[in-house]
């Protein structure tokens, strides 16, 4: 503590807008979790189960978490080791991608897992559209300003006599 005792006087109202403004800062620096839900079901075929996987691949890829969801119809029901299986399966089809959240379990006749995006990735992706955002805002922003009138161009001399005198 000083000695004597130092006080600075400030305006509450600029104080209380520069907090504002720090939190809404704060708030938008902060990166939304958006969860992308991909549904299987049991009996599917390798064409299918590739298009999905390559869903969870883009989703994953955009710094998305996804929740696998495996429905069961019918006689399927007695079987959930094999949506068991079909998780593992698509946990490490995509393992370079992202990580298992929460391992498979039964929910009704639904199996759910989720898989998540390594963070260091999901800090890359966050970059990269922030710098392609910046890189938009500025092409837009040389697209906005005129541009100066231009002179029309000069005719070529006709003879070389009015050449050698230009």
């Amino acid at each position: 503590m000083a000695r004597p005792p130092v006080v600075k006087l400030m305006d509450y109202g600029k104080f209380k807008y520069e907090a504002a403004q720090k939190e809404r800062e704060a708030r938008r620096n902060q990166s939304q979790t958006v969860i992308k839900e991909m549904r299987l079901r049991l009996k599917i075929d390798p064409h299918d189960y590739e298009t999905k996987k390559g869903h969870v691949v883009r989703f994953l890829k955009g710094g998305d978490k996804v929740k696998i969801t495996v429905m069961f119809r019918g006689r399927e029901q007695s079987r959930p080791e094999m949506g068991y299986r079909l998780l593992q399966r698509l946990a490490g089809d995509v393992s370079d991608l992202g990580v298992v959240e929460s391992n498979p379990k039964q929910d009704g006749r639904n199996m759910v897992m989720v898989i998540a995006p390594h963070r260091n990735q999901a800090a890359q992706q966050a970059k990269t559209s922030d710098a392609k955002k910046a890189k938009a805002d500025e092409t837009a922003e040389v697209q906005e300003r005129p541009l100066a009138p231009q002179s029309p161009p000069k005719p070529a001399p006709r003879d070389p006599v009015e050449a050698d005198q230009a």
